[in-house]
């Protein structure tokens, strides 16, 4: 949560200081954990996901949002994920620019063209570099860092 809430990634690259915004920002760092430990820590994979839409719960709860209408906001934050789940993978398994591509449809989807997805997808990069130095069990067991984003 705390590297999703970077203040350079909404001062200086744009990212909407939103709900929106901020959902895409641990969406996104949330992501990145899953995909460092793709082929194992399967338990902590599935509990990572169900703690972040545990959070997702509260936070809807803490704004005001009435237990009716919770788990359909939640259901579709699920869908929204997944799909950007899928939109990573495909664009990380890709070349050139899809990764830009799919960090400025996701992150910025009202400016595709928006700058700050150059600079957001190579802190992603950078992100992955930095995870996969990092010892899988040690992340399970709740120590993972992030690299400070460079503006």
């Amino acid at each position: 949560m705390a590297a999703a809430r970077h203040p350079a990634f909404y001062a200086n690259w744009g990212v909407a200081d939103t709900l929106d915004g901020r959902f895409d920002m641990v969406a996104l760092h949330t992501y990145l954990v899953l995909d460092r430990l793709k082929g194992g820590e399967p338990r902590f994979r599935q509990a990572l996901v169900d703690e972040f839409f545990r959070d997702m719960d509260r936070s809807l709860r803490e704004l005001g949002v009435g237990d009716v209408s919770v788990g359909k906001k939640v259901r579709k934050m699920a869908e929204v994920f997944y799909g950007r789940v899928a939109a990573y993978d495909a664009a990380l398994a890709g070349q050139g620019d899809a990764l830009v591509a799919a960090v400025a449809r996701n992150v910025f989807p009202d400016d595709p063209q928006a700058e700050g997805a150059v600079p957001l997808a190579a802190y992603v990069q950078d992100q992955r570099n930095h995870l996969a130095a990092q010892d899988p069990a040690a992340i399970a067991g709740g120590h993972v860092t992030f690299k400070e984003p460079t503006p």
